[in-house]
């Protein structure tokens, strides 16, 4: 246990020392908050300026389309054949060709240079579908304020109701919650694990593992690499969470102190007006409505608040650490069967296979969480850390603990397997060289170490 706790203090102090490391750490949270807000901020812009020539079979009905902000409509009496012609060499970016059916067919075409984005587009819509309402409800005689009166934007809003008989609405954001941290998993395995494997290959490929194999065993040799790189994946995602809820403590400072501004200015309104008008049931307006519980980060109702965070942060390291034992154990023996990175593809495979599944497996669980292939993704070992991360942020019930329960043992039994059966090919193939290697040379070794 001496000599395997030396290689993990190795294995530790190697890593956490590096420059990469402390830089990563360190810039980490503050790069993924970047590139969401990046990507959120660039997936809201328009990249250019659509101007759109309108061609209206139906003209003049549809002369009077309203502008928006990222584009403007100009009309024409032209045919469709000839806008076509002049469309490519003109300065419109887009052609919208009102057909004379379209009160039938609801539809209208659009050609454009450069794509708009779907908000423009749903824009668009509204305009032209605005204009085709008016058409059907004069057609038919009634009029607009009474169309409004009747038109119902219905909405069934979920409830789940629990096994203790308390009702709680149902939020699909909290399976992003725990889709984000599936993904977290996902990558830790693949760059942990990865570094596990080279790491093996190196001392193997530099024949250093022949001198260390002289005063330790193989297999003590094999988990203190596996269990010290773990350390420095748990530590540097523990100083992750410690950077974010800075983070976080800061942002909800700062929005308190604005709402509690806002608030208390809402509230001198109010005293202005019901002390010059004593009448003014002032007292019946409530403060706090003002503002909209799902945007309000201090709010009970919002996302943050509605998860149990020390349930997911506690199953989150226990399936970080679960999924990377699992499956360093088997990345440490591929890099022990081969002596190149070239030559791990052949084996690469069936052990990202299963990640894939879980991966993609996630998109479906965030739509549809209690499904029988989300149970089951969530039961099997191979997938488990990655699918059950967005059945916990959504709520395990009561009666669901046993799954809970399970996917845990299982976990840890597909751990010990994986580990038992690395380290019969690692012992084998840690001082194999030279000679190519495939799946029936493996089971060979299996054997051997029977």
């Amino acid at each position: 246990m001496n000599k395997t706790w030396l290689v993990i203090q190795r294995e530790y102090l190697t890593r956490v020392r590096k420059k990469s490391f402390i830089i990563m750490t360190v810039l980490g949270p503050i790069l993924i908050a970047g590139g969401i807000a990046l990507i959120t901020w660039l997936s809201l812009q328009e990249s250019t300026y659509q101007k759109i020539l309108v061609i209206d079979d139906m003209q003049p009905i549809f002369d009077n389309l309203e502008d928006g902000n990222s584009f403007e409509f100009d009309y024409s009496s032209m045919e469709i054949e000839e806008a076509k012609k002049i469309f490519p060499n003109s300065e419109y970016t887009s052609l919208l060709w009102i057909q004379s059916n379209i009160d039938a067919t609801n539809k209208a075409l659009l050609y454009f240079k450069s794509q708009p984005s779907k908000m423009v587009l749903r824009s668009i819509e509204k305009k032209v579908e605005f204009v085709v309402e008016n058409m059907k409800l004069k057609k038919f005689g009634i009029e607009r304020e009474d169309y409004n009166k009747v038109r119902t934007d219905f909405t069934i809003i979920p409830y789940k109701y629990s096994d203790e008989g308390k009702e709680e609405k149902v939020l699909t954001e909290k399976a992003y919650v725990g889709f984000f941290f599936g993904i977290l998993i996902y990558l830790f395995i693949f760059l942990y694990g990865v570094q596990v494997m080279r790491g093996v290959i190196e001392e193997k490929t530099n024949r250093i593992v022949e001198v260390v194999v002289t005063s330790i065993k193989p297999f003590q040799l094999m988990m203190g690499k596996i269990i010290g790189i773990a350390l420095v994946g748990l530590t540097q995602f523990l100083i992750w969470v410690v950077l974010m809820v800075v983070f976080v403590t800061a942002a909800q400072s700062l929005i308190m102190s604005k709402k509690m501004d806002k608030v208390a200015a809402q509230a001198a309104v109010v005293e202005n007006i019901t002390q010059s008008n004593p009448g003014f049931p002032g007292s019946a307006i409530d403060m706090e409505s003002a503002v909209n519980p799902k945007m309000d980060i201090t709010s009970e109702d919002h996302l943050i608040n509605r998860i149990n965070w020390p349930l997911m942060i506690g199953m989150f390291l226990f399936y970080f650490l679960g999924g990377y034992l699992l499956y360093s154990a088997l990345f440490a023996a591929i890099g022990a069967a081969v002596d190149n990175d070239t030559d791990t593809q052949q084996f690469m495979m069936p052990v990202t296979i299963p990640l894939l599944i879980a991966y993609f497996l996630s998109f479906m669980m965030v739509d549809n969480p209690e499904s029988p292939a989300a149970f089951w993704g969530s039961i099997i070992p191979l997938t488990s850390p990655i699918t059950m991360m967005i059945r916990i942020a959504m709520g395990i019930e009561n009666s669901q603990i046993w799954e809970l329960i399970l996917s845990m043992v299982l976990l840890v039994g597909g751990f010990v397997f994986t580990t038992w059966l690395a380290a019969k090919i690692y012992r084998v193939g840690i001082l194999m060289y030279g000679k190519k290697v495939n799946y029936k040379e493996l089971w060979k070794w299996l054997k051997y170490g029977d």
